[in-house]
This record gives C-alpha cells, structure tokens and sequence, in this order.
C-alpha cells in the first residue's frame, strides 16, 4: 500500500491544490494532506484548524485522502504516518527551481524521495496569496477555489 505526504500551507487551499490532490489519488492507495504554518510567508489568513476545516471539506469527495497539521520537518512526518513519498505540485519552471533544492535536502536528511505533479496549465497561475489579495479587494475568486473557501473568504472580507 504506497501512501503519499502531500504538504503546504494551504492558506486557502485552491483548486490548483485540488487537483494535485485527486491525481495523487488515482496514482497511490493513500494521501496524506498535511497543512503547515510556513514562517516565511508571513501571518497566515486562516488559522491552522480553519484550515484543516477547509482542507477537508474541499476534499471530502476522495475516499483515499487524510488530513492533519504539521509543524516539524516535512521528513519527520512523512517517517511519522509511513509515507513512501512526498509529493509536491509544479506551476511553472520556476517552482521547479525551488522544490529541487527542497527535494534534494529531504532525500539526504530522509531518505524520502518526492515526486512532482504538474498542474494542469488551466490552473498554473493559481497561487495562495495572490487569491488572499484578489479577495482583500473584493475581487472575484470564487472560479479559482472550492465554494467552501470562496465562503470563508467573503466572510473574512466581506462582500
């Protein structure tokens, strides 16, 4: 049974992160979606529990998937619930870039490899603070995220 660590911040969750999610899905026996609190990306809009909320609702369609919160090494947790691989969605070359270095280091530290999904170009654009900006002005996000954020984020904000 291969089970997969798919982690983030989720803040919010988005269908680009979706559908990384449902491939991951028909690809391994189990998923893992762990939610984080990245420090480098500044406050977060939504708590880690609101998150989690949001995070499961919006993938309570897959039978396959868990959710839970992390605050450790990504390679910590993925040793804690057994993961075979970590798996992390690619937009643009450039988070290539990024997740290589990432990638590398965990395989040294862990042993753990990860494996990249890339988006379908009708989402590669979608990014997690750009939806938290276009929201904050009142911009109109709800083709970009399940309707369960799209309502969090219109009660964060207003209408």
């Amino acid at each position: 049974m291969a089970t997969v660590l798919y982690p983030g911040s989720f803040d919010p969750i988005h269908n680009g992160h979706v559908e990384i999610v449902e491939t991951a899905s028909r690809l391994f026996d189990r998923v893992i979606v762990a939610a984080m609190r990245n420090p480098q990306k500044g406050e977060p809009l939504f708590s880690l529990e609101e998150r989690q909320a949001l995070v499961s609702e919006a993938l309570s369609h897959l039978d396959n998937v868990e959710i839970t919160l992390f605050s450790s090494l990504v390679v910590d947790l993925a040793k804690k619930v057994g993961a075979d691989f970590i798996v992390k969605g690619l937009r643009a070359v450039s988070d290539f870039e990024n997740e290589l270095q990432m990638a590398q280091m965990n395989q040294e530290i862990s042993g753990v490899s990860t494996l990249f999904i890339p988006s379908a170009s009708s989402y590669s654009f979608l990014a997690s603070k750009l939806i938290r900006e276009i929201a904050r002005f009142g911009g109109d996000v709800s083709s970009m995220v399940p309707d369960c954020v799209a309502k969090q984020l219109a009660e964060k904000y207003g209408p």
